[in-house]
């Protein structure tokens, strides 16, 4: 099993915490695991990219040409990242600031994860609506998995944001569920 996964969004909504917290759960889990994190040059505001890929056998390269995953959060990472996605790969799109256009010969998924996020109570959590959706649909982990990651992830100073991460993961689950299952 290999996983190319490219997730791509504005700097600050948290493509790279994502990346982050799935190559650390894969690490855990004794799979090999490369990733490449990029930020546009303005940094907040501007394209933030991660390159990951989680294998059962050494991975040679950390750069992604053929995507099988593509999960992107606004409308400019769609268009220049769309391209990047082998054909029969799955596209996981914020419906709430993206408008797609056909994409033929590809899995599509719309979660609106900014909206979601707002109505949890914190925009700034929609990278994790995405992250359960992702779960939900590739089943590359177990959300307990996931959770102790992220809980680990999250100590100290930053231990009282667990319960809106957590709400904000089982509602992508639930979105998912909910509207393709």
């Amino acid at each position: 099993m290999t996983e190319k996964i490219i997730l791509a969004g504005f700097g600050g909504q948290g493509m790279m915490l994502l990346g982050k917290l799935l190559a650390q759960a894969a690490m855990t889990d004794g799979k090999y695991v490369t990733y490449f994190p990029s930020y546009g040059t303005e940094v907040r505001g501007g394209t933030a990219v991660y390159h990951l890929i989680v294998s059962d056998e050494e991975i040679f390269s950390p750069l992604i040409e053929d995507a099988d995953t593509l999960i992107v959060m606004n409308q400019p990472s769609y268009q220049k990242y769309k391209g990047m996605l082998k054909h029969g790969g799955l596209l996981i799109v914020n419906t709430s600031m993206i408008k797609l256009d056909n994409l033929p010969d590809v899995r599509v998924y719309k979660v609106a994860a900014t909206e979601i996020a707002s109505k949890l109570g914190n925009v700034l959590v929609s990278n994790i609506v995405m992250l359960g959706a992702y779960l939900a649909i590739k089943k590359l982990f177990s959300a307990n998995h996931i959770l102790n990651q992220l809980q680990e992830m999250l100590k100290g100073k930053k231990g009282n944001l667990f319960a809106i991460n957590k709400q904000a993961f089982e509602s992508g689950i639930q979105t998912i569920e909910s509207l393709y299952r």
